[in-house]
């Protein structure tokens, strides 16, 4: 275990949310010894996971430094301002309160509105439940990424804050969100056309290391 590392993550290698937080704690300089879950094996379902997230999500965050005082942080966005707070330069979000206001509707627009309609616990639902078959699930995703993308895609276009970035030229937590939703997009092998502004902004954030580390191909538990 690296004595350095002030977090201890529960993590596993390709949900976007986990992707989120590796960014961030990148961009930050920060370390996080990661407890590694096994979503295939179910192991977030587990009862001692579920003391640790009773939702059964990953990621979860513990801060050692508060010690067992302070609960695991769960959600993603939760977490990455939590990060921003504890650990402000360089920030995710930005000075003013409009252009916080901005980036955090943008991250909340993919995080909220749109990722949770794909997530293994859903597609499992429509599976099991509602009886859909395989190519009912590719249709219901294509549907929510592209309506999600697309929308988010008008926004960037239209209005004046956008920059190299999602805000300016700046990285924020709204780069972060919509990289997590472009790195997964080939994993399920879908396109969303019409999108330009967004894959110049996702094509900028690739460039950087923060992001390379992040990939969800570099961690442990990934196929070789």
């Amino acid at each position: 275990m690296d004595e350095q590392a002030r977090f201890e993550m529960f993590a596993y290698w390709r949900t976007s949310a986990t992707y989120r937080v590796r960014v961030a704690l990148n961009l930050k300089g920060l370390k996080a010894d990661e407890r590694f879950v096994n979503m295939e094996a179910g192991e977030h379902h587990s009862e001692n996971f579920l003391k640790i997230n009773p939702m059964g999500a990953i990621p979860a965050l513990i801060d050692r430094q508060a010690g067992s005082t302070s609960p695991p942080i769960t959600q993603s966005l939760a977490i990455l301002e939590f990060l921003d707070e504890t650990h402000p330069a360089p920030p995710i979000l930005p000075v003013g309160i409009y252009g916080r206001a901005r980036v955090r509707s943008l991250a909340s627009m993919l995080v909220a509105d749109t990722h949770p309609l794909i997530t293994p616990r859903v597609v499992k639902y429509l599976t099991d439940e509602a009886g859909m078959d395989a190519d009912a699930i590719r249709a219901w995703r294509v549907n929510w990424f592209a309506k999600g993308l697309l929308a988010f895609e008008q926004r960037l276009a239209t209005e004046a804050e956008t920059g190299t970035f999602c805000h300016g030229e700046q990285i924020t937590m709204a780069d972060i969100c919509l990289a997590s939703i472009k790195i997964v997009l080939p994993i399920f092998k879908i396109d969303v056309a019409g999108t330009p502004v967004i894959n110049r902004i996702f094509a900028a954030c690739e460039q950087h290391d923060a992001f390379i580390n992040a990939a969800p191909s570099r961690q442990f538990g990934a196929p070789v």
